[in-house]
């Protein structure tokens, strides 16, 4: 503008309406950036794991209180050291002199005995087994050898049962390779290299084809099944289908529709699956589904704090109530041992579901911004997908959430916290594959241990029919 010359009134205009619209799109980065800092594990799909260590959110739980005190309930067995009647071994300790008269007591009578015993493990080492392979020659001339034991096939070589410790302390407890070879160094003074742990633990994956295909189909034939999927820092993404009984856990270069199908369950499944609301779910139209209440739930908590202090009402707090409310009625009746809940308690339960989403789509009807999208979007799904929010209210097989295959994939990605990221897609492929081992078998109530020994003997554990 030529200096001296005054803007005019539709200059004027222009310029406010033009800083009007730059401030309301600043403003909505501003609240997506604050929704975006203020997400932890409480109210998204973040998991714990990723809260900052500085500003953890303050526990809270959506559960009421159930008014017992903290600690084992009356009935709980417990667990402590017990004496037993035949000790290993027994060592008496004799007084000293007489406390009263400083006489010598070597020959007094024993009066009493009181026994205190200590568990306790002997000096570890190992122990080296030589098979001697006998040959003798016959008096036809013909020279016959023995043959080695099922698995002794080198003339050096570890037994099962060390292979078993390493897999358990690399795979089981999440300790790196460096530090599961300095831990079988230092526990039993024998030395490993990184290398030997990498080929046990391939070795031990490579025997696992026939019970994964076993636990595969058994998924792909239950009722109900539970699936969920995570990032893993590998070129992959890990892939959990999972029942109480059996688990499988794989990891592929796709984290959608293309990883799933890879794992051979979800594609060829015809019973309830349960998982969160993620879209590549959706097109496996051939399954019922039951959506996952936690996932809804943690998405409201955070539809109610975006909400202004002063409002008094928000429509995520009724739905959460809501919500809680229909859990609460089915672990209720379920305990109980009634066949159903009360119809008419469902209901209006199911009514303050409903109103609370109306309104919540109402209130959100603008999408002025992306925080606004994001709860319209939730609140229409709440509605749109009743039925697979509350399917578990009439179906009690189905559980109301999705943590059972949280908590089976939680496992890996807790290595990776402790021991940093798998190096290959390969590697994580073998981790999988033995985490899937161990988990089924912890739920079939068998000890890891002996599981993995008789896998490094070539003859895994597999799961009964049942």
């Amino acid at each position: 503008m030529p200096a001296g010359r005054r803007p005019s009134y539709e200059e004027l205009a222009a310029l406010v309406a033009s800083q009007a619209e730059q401030i309301a799109r600043l403003e909505a980065e501003v609240a997506e950036l604050k929704r975006q800092l203020g997400q932890n594990s409480q109210n998204s799909s973040r998991p714990p794991s990723s809260d900052s260590p500085f500003v953890k959110p303050a526990p809270k739980s959506l559960r009421r209180k159930s008014g017992r005190k903290p600690g084992g309930q009356p009935g709980h067995p417990g667990s402590t050291l017990a004496r037993v009647a035949d000790p290993d071994e027994i060592v008496r300790h004799e007084p000293g002199p007489c406390g009263g008269c400083d006489a010598d007591l070597a020959d007094a009578p024993v009066v009493g005995v009181e026994r205190r015993q200590e568990f306790d493990l002997p000096p570890m080492a190992v122990r080296v087994r030589e098979h001697q392979l006998i040959a003798r020659c016959c008096a036809c001339g013909v020279t016959t050898g023995g043959t080695a034991p099922a698995g002794v096939t080198a003339p050096v070589q570890y037994g099962p049962r060390i292979t078993a410790i390493i897999v358990y302390l690399y795979v089981g407890q999440f300790l790196s390779k460096k530090r599961t070879a300095q831990a079988l160094a230092e526990l039993f003074g024998t030395p490993v290299s990184e290398g030997t742990v990498t080929t046990m633990t391939r070795r031990a994956a490579d025997g696992l084809d026939g019970f994964l295909d076993i636990v595969r189909d058994r998924i792909a034939g239950s009722e109900v099944a539970g699936f969920d999927e995570t990032g893993l820092r590998v070129a992959g993404s890990l892939h959990c289908a999972r029942t109480g009984k059996y688990t499988l856990i794989t990891c592929h270069t796709k984290r959608g529709k293309q990883g799933i199908d890879a794992a051979g369950v979800l594609d060829r499944f015809g019973g309830i699956a349960v998982h969160d609301a993620w879209a590549p779910y959706d097109a496996y139209v051939d399954v019922e589904h039951q959506l996952c209440c936690a996932h809804a739930l943690r998405e409201l908590h955070a539809v109610a704090e975006a909400a202004p202090p002063d409002s008094g009402w928000c429509w995520a707090t009724q739905a959460t109530d809501a919500l809680v409310a229909m859990q609460r009625l089915v672990a209720e009746a379920t305990a109980a041992g009634a066949g159903a809940v009360d119809p008419e308690v469902l209901a209006t339960q199911v009514h303050l579901y409903r109103c609370a989403a109306q309104i919540g789509i109402t209130q959100t009807a603008a999408r002025a911004d992306a925080v606004m999208k994001k709860h319209n979007a939730l609140a229409r799904r709440l509605i749109d997908r009743q039925d697979d929010y509350l399917r578990f209210t009439t179906n009690w097989r189905v559980p109301a959430d999705n943590n059972g295959s949280e908590r089976d994939i939680r496992m890996i990605k807790l290595r990776q916290k402790v021991s940093g990221c798998l190096r290959s897609l390969t590697g994580a492929k073998q981790f999988c594959a033995i985490r899937s081992y161990l988990s089924t078998a912890a739920k079939h109530g068998q000890q890891l241990f002996d599981a993995l020994v008789m896998l490094a003997e070539g003859r895994p554990w597999l799961p009964a029919m049942q």
